[in-house]
């Protein structure tokens, strides 16, 4: 991304909101996270959050500024962010191509998410939401290796279009299990090979 397309760097702490739902204005950028996370979140009037896409380093979101359309999400830091500015005015050819393969990108991501919600068993996409967030920021490895996440039993529930109480039922059974081991807004990841094939799985929503 070149100097003249970026206006400014923002840092946000994690659970600061970026962006709010409502009619975009002429002020409003594309952004590209340079660090960090950043949530994509739809909450409905009863505030009950879905999970749509994470934005990785190097990916954008705020895409609506390329057109003026109404955004419909929240976007929020997952952790430290730094995010970059990015003038749509002032994109060169090569800029908005790459923007758009990073669109397409998040797009197909959206529509395998779509077939998950509707082919697979929530303890399926359950398994397979905690292996998303463990190749994020949210997730470190202890000194054993193994990989722990930073999720409450909240934000699964949003990632996998469920609630709380069924996700921490299931969460439950999980660590019965020797799969993972769940503790106080953390989830240590004991047997991937297991949730590998759990998040494989097909099978009835």
């Amino acid at each position: 991304m070149s100097e003249r397309s970026i206006i400014d760097t923002l840092s946000f702490r994690a659970g600061e909101v970026i962006l709010y739902p409502g009619r975009v204005g002429p002020r409003d950028r594309i952004y590209r996270v340079e660090s960090g996370l950043v949530r994509i979140q739809s909450v409905d009037n009863d505030g009950n959050a879905l999970t749509l896409r994470f934005v990785k380093e190097g990916g954008y979101f705020g895409e609506e500024a390329l057109t003026g359309e109404k955004r419909s999400y929240h976007a929020e830091a997952a952790v430290d962010t730094r995010i970059a500015q990015v003038s749509t005015a002032n994109l060169t050819p090569e800029e908005t191509l790459e923007i758009a393969g990073h669109l397409v990108e998040a797009l197909s991501q959206a529509y395998d998410a779509i077939h998950r919600l509707t082919t697979q068993r929530l303890r399926h996409r359950v398994a397979r939401a905690m292996l998303e967030l463990a190749d994020t920021p949210l997730a470190f490895r202890d000194s054993r290796g193994r990989i722990t996440i930073r999720a409450t039993h909240d934000e699964i529930a949003a990632a996998v279009g469920s609630v709380r109480e069924t996700v921490t039922k299931i969460i439950g059974e999980l660590t019965r299990e020797g799969v993972i081991k769940s503790g106080y807004g953390r989830i240590l990841l004991l047997d991937l090979q297991t949730l590998r094939e759990l998040a494989d799985s097909r099978g009835p929503a």
